[in-house]
């Protein structure tokens, strides 16, 4: 009876352990995500002033009006997959508007401008190192719901696992490369 007893007591410590565990590893990775959230936010802030320096370049108001938009429905969005697949057009866009710089010799000496590449190349460094934290997240957080006997709690309490936030093209996969003529 006494062995009994104890048996159930190691049971209910591990799966309360268990649980605690699953419990932070995903609370680990939703505040991954929150950084993630906070360079992009930054990221799309510093693209509208670099629209709004160019917004006196009429053969780019298309490009830069699809860019504004594309900006608008990543604000609203939450999902790893779909955040990838709008920050992938984003890059597009922001691609075109880099250009400018090359097309527009005044652009070079346009000191908002310079700033504006010059913090917009930071956040990319910085957005890139929230993307390893954040997978790396969620590489532990799934490896605990799949390992066994771990997989017994998760599968009961009905935990998921998080999406990677995947970068599906490889010319993508590098941070944009902001010339800055330093």
């Amino acid at each position: 009876m006494t062995i009994t007893i104890i048996i159930l007591v190691v049971i209910a410590l591990w799966a309360l352990w268990t649980y605690n565990t699953i419990i932070t590893l995903k609370n680990q990775v939703s505040s991954a995500w929150s950084d993630i959230a906070v360079q992009l936010t930054r990221r799309h802030d510093l693209i509208i002033g670099l629209v709004k320096t160019n917004q006196a370049r009429k053969n780019f108001e298309h490009t830069t009006l699809e860019l504004t938009t594309l900006l608008r429905r990543a604000e609203d969005n939450n999902s790893p997959s779909s955040q990838e697949a709008l920050e992938a057009k984003i890059n597009q866009k922001l691609d075109k508007l880099i250009l400018l710089q090359e097309a527009y010799p005044e652009l070079k000496a346009n000191n908002s401008f310079l700033e504006l590449m010059k913090a917009l190349a930071d956040t990319e460094d910085k957005l890139q190192y929230a993307r390893r934290y954040y997978n790396g997240s969620v590489k532990v957080y799934n490896t605990k719901l799949q390992q066994v006997p771990d997989n017994l709690i998760a599968s009961l309490f009905r935990f998921k696992e998080a999406e990677f936030f995947e970068v599906a093209s490889p010319d993508i996969r590098a941070a944009i490369k902001v010339k800055t003529d330093d």
